[in-house]
C-alpha cells in the first residue's frame, strides 16, 4: 500500500466528521480542576476542565487546538466522559496508548468509539496528539483528587 493510500485511510470520513463536531468545547466557569497538555512534535494542545460529584465526572469542558486526529479523539472523549470514574478514564487512556503503540484492543465502553483511530497505529508521530484529551483529563482528575484530600 502506498503512503498516499495510507494517509487517505487514516483521515477517513468518520474521523473528519468527529473532528468537525466536537462536543463540550466550552470551558467550565468554576472547574474542580484544569489541565493542559501539548504534543511537542506537532504543537497540538488540549486544555480540559472537570467537575466531580460523588466520585464521578459531572461536567467537562475542553479547548482543543489539535490536528484532525486529536480533534476526533477529543470528540469521542467528550461524548463519553460525563458519568465516568477517574479509574475508567485512566483505563481508557492506558488502553488507547496500548492500542496505538502495541496493537492492543480497542478501549472499553464508553470509550470504544476510539476504535476509529485504529489506522493511526502506523503513524507514531500522531500518537501524542491522539492521546492529548485523555492525558489532560487524567492529569485534571489527579489534581481534583489531590485538592479534595487537602
Amino acid at each position: 500500500m502506498s503512503a498516499d493510500t495510507d494517509l487517505i485511510k487514516l483521515y477517513s470520513g468518520k474521523i473528519l466528521a468527529l473532528a468537525a463536531d466536537i462536543a463540550r468545547t466550552e470551558r467550565l466557569r468554576n472547574p474542580d480542576a484544569t489541565a493542559k497538555k501539548r504534543s511537542p512534535l506537532c504543537g497540538s494542545t488540549v486544555t480540559v476542565d472537570v467537575n466531580m460529584t460523588d466520585g464521578l465526572i459531572s461536567d467537562y469542558g475542553q479547548d482543543v487546538k489539535a490536528c484532525a486526529l486529536g480533534q476526533a479523539a477529543a470528540s469521542v472523549v467528550a461524548d463519553a466522559i460525563v458519568g465516568c470514574t477517574p479509574e475508567q478514564v485512566q483505563t481508557a487512556r492506558d488502553q488507547l496508548k496500548d492500542m496505538l503503540k502495541s496493537g492492543g484492543p480497542v478501549p472499553d465502553a464508553p470509550f470504544d468509539g476510539l476504535e476509529v483511530l485504529t489506522p493511526a497505529r502506523d503513524f507514531k508521530n500522531r500518537h501524542a496528539s491522539i492521546l492529548l484529551s485523555l492525558d489532560a483529563t487524567v492529569d485534571a482528575l489527579e489534581q481534583a483528587r489531590t485538592q479534595s484530600c487537602a
